[in-house]
């Protein structure tokens, strides 16, 4: 583990742009958090089997923890698997039935934006299954950003960008980071550069700079990943400081890129124009998973109102990280999880939760 860590400002660094239209960081108030409850599908499995028991008890713990902080909504499907998820989860939790095809709330729901300063606005990207993947289905989660605007009020915006909450990460005042293998996958936006993208997505979250990562972990390019979420690579702590996944052992082979994603960080700038701060947070031990590399990941955390909701791995790594992440956020408490169900079918605990913002007068 390297970088020097520095307290972050408990405001959050809100944004000196313009009134108009901004993506709040993930560490300004939440009005809540919406997440999706396992449906049954070719990830999962069969309605009754053990792995989709398992992923609906991984998940109910996510809600389930972070309900204790902030208003928690939980979409399921109609009939079976709303009543399962009203059984696992808490009555602080809402269960609101919805036709699903999957459960990374992160992805499938909207991008919320505060539009004007006063207005809940949401961005729906174009949403084709992580690139048109054989595995995957849409019909359903293409119409759930629509769906969850229309519960949280706020207007809703089609994008023409094919893209997923995942693949980006913003500093709530004007920086957003990108993996070149997302939006320019050929699979999402052919024909799409990276002027087309950043002019989009700085329409669309009200954004001025754009820093391009080169991929994401290699586990994610393996049949289920998502090929490059920056989720589960960087987070943006403060404005100007980024948090970034690092791989220490030479064995594993996100060793070298991940150096040299942290030189890409550490090259770029931010929207002021102020060179970035990286701290790198070092994966944890295990390099072997289900027969490839391990891609478990403390970056993918959710940060909420006085929280934030880590990863853990059962792995001698998991108190160094959650001691840094202590440091990296003070003032909110830290919750560990018990990640690996998450990342066995794709994802982490970012993946799963979308924030809401709250609006202030």
């Amino acid at each position: 583990m390297t970088g020097r860590v520095r307290r972050a400002c408990d405001d959050g660094g809100m944004s000196t742009l313009p009134a108009g239209r901004r993506m709040p960081a993930e560490w300004e108030p939440h009005r809540r958090t919406w997440m999706a409850f396992p449906p049954p599908n070719a990830t999962f499995g069969a309605e009754g089997s053990p792995g989709l028991e398992a992923a609906r008890a991984a998940w109910a713990e996510v809600a389930t923890t972070i309900s204790r902080y902030e208003p928690v909504i939980l979409l399921a499907g109609p009939g079976r698997a709303a009543a399962a998820a009203r059984r696992l989860v808490p009555p602080a939790v809402t269960v609101v039935e919805q036709p699903l095809d999957d459960a990374w709330a992160r992805d499938t729901g909207p991008t919320f934006t505060v539009d004007g300063g006063d207005r809940l606005g949401a961005v729906d990207w174009v949403f084709n299954g992580w690139g048109a993947q054989d595995w995957a289905c849409w019909d359903a989660d293409r119409a759930l950003a629509g769906a969850v605007a229309a519960r949280a009020g706020a207007r809703v915006r089609s994008s023409t960008l094919t893209n997923e909450g995942g693949g980006l990460a913003v500093d709530g005042a004007g920086t957003v980071l990108l993996t070149e293998t997302v939006q320019l996958d050929p699979h999402r936006n052919p024909g799409w550069d990276r002027a087309r993208v950043e002019a989009e997505l700085h329409a669309q979250l009200g954004t001025t700079r754009a820093v391009w990562l080169p991929r994401g972990l290699t586990r994610d390019y393996d049949r289920y990943g998502t090929r490059g979420h920056v989720d589960m690579v960087a987070a943006f702590v403060r404005p100007g400081l980024v948090a970034a996944h690092a791989q220490p052992d030479p064995d594993h082979p996100d060793h070298v890129p991940m150096k040299e994603l942290a030189a890409v960080l550490r090259a770029g700038r931010d929207a002021t124009g102020r060179p970035l701060e990286v701290v790198e947070i070092a994966a944890p031990t295990v390099l072997e998973v289900d027969g490839g590399a391990a891609g478990y990941s403390y970056l993918n955390h959710y940060v909420g109102n006085g929280f934030v909701v880590a990863g853990v791995f059962d792995d001698p790594r998991d108190v160094e990280a959650l001691g840094l992440l202590a440091r990296l956020y003070p003032g909110r408490r830290i919750e560990p999880v018990d990640a690996r169900v998450l990342f066995a079918n794709g994802g982490g605990v970012h993946c799963v939760t979308q924030q809401q913002p709250a609006i202030t007068p």
